[in-house]
Parts: C-alpha cells; structure tokens; sequence
C-alpha cells in the first residue's frame, strides 16, 4: 500500500487531488473533476482541502513514523 504523501510533480494548488488519485489508483484530472462537483454540494469540502493540505507531507518530506 503505498503511502499518502503530496507529490513532487503534477501538482496544481496543493497537491491533494494527485496523492488522493495516486492512492486509490485513478488519474489526478479525474480527482480535480470530483472535488469541483463535490463544491455543487453543501458541505466542508474546502476546509477539508486545507486540513488535507496542512497535515498531508510532501512527497520528499514524507514522515517515517506514521
């Protein structure tokens, strides 16, 4: 199982849909797609963006006591 980490490359903003897409094995457009329609509907997908952003490392920093 690979690790939850924002990559290097292929960002756009902060990374989270790619690592998102990269762990449940999907293409990160797709990912961007699905958070853009999930916005259409109420709830706290931007601070939950951000929480993701904040507590996710980035790919060459990834933590080893996780």
């Amino acid at each position: 199982m690979s690790r939850l980490a924002r990559p290097a490359e292929g960002r756009m903003i902060g990374g989270v849909c790619a690592a998102l897409a990269r762990r449940f094995g999907t293409s990160a457009t797709t990912m961007r797609v699905l958070f853009l329609a999930s916005c259409l509907l109420p709830g706290p997908q931007f601070l939950l963006y951000i929480a993701l952003w904040i507590l996710l490392p980035s790919e060459g920093k990834t933590r080893t006591a996780w």
